[in-house]
């Protein structure tokens, strides 16, 4: 089990109380009328699953019911940062590791 940081509520909690929601920054089509059904499936259900960092979408199902971002690394389960949605996290490839050897439960808030 591990920590995450709610950007919303400010606090860290289990990570019981979250939901993973899919992937993060998903961009709408400009016109869906245009597409085909083909188009229109792959838009609605094909997801980028990669093994390694990865942006996702987040809810804190237990607490303030609100949805948020994880940068996080889908092979370690480290969690790089939190941030509302709407928002974007800079990430340069290199994230700060603590002397535990985790980068866990980093947020963007000071």
């Amino acid at each position: 089990m591990f920590l995450i940081h709610c950007p919303y509520c400010g606090e860290h909690r289990e990570e019981e109380e979250f939901h993973a929601a899919g992937q993060a920054h998903l961009p709408r089509p400009a016109d869906p009328d245009s597409l085909s059904d083909e188009q229109w499936g792959n838009h609605l259900y094909y997801r980028k699953n990669p093994r390694g960092v990865h942006r996702e979408l987040w809810v804190h199902a237990a607490g303030c019911r609100k949805y948020f971002n994880v940068l996080r690394n889908t092979q370690t389960y480290e969690i790089y940062g939190t941030y509302k949605a709407g928002e974007m996290l800079e990430y340069d490839g290199e994230p700060e590791v603590t002397e535990t050897g985790s980068v866990l439960n980093w947020s963007t808030e000071s």
